[in-house]
């Protein structure tokens, strides 16, 4: 058995804090494929998982280290 820690859901306040986008731009950029997409937790409620949320940060910055 592989023993993997498990990844921190952030909520949307979260997110905006680490991001540093507001919610209409997460959901616009989610909307066009390039922003993770946001994980059910509950009827009315989604988070991210902060792992996910970290690698598309990454990803951005070899995008910007590579220009």
């Amino acid at each position: 058995m592989i023993n993997q820690k498990a990844s921190r859901i952030l909520r949307l306040p979260e997110v905006r804090d680490k991001v540093g986008l507001s919610r209409s731009s997460i959901y616009a950029l989610m909307s066009k494929g390039d922003f993770p997409r946001s994980v059910p937790l509950g009827e009315r409620s989604v988070g991210w998982f902060e792992d996910t949320i970290d690698s598309w940060l990454l990803e951005r910055e070899k995008k910007r280290n590579n220009k």
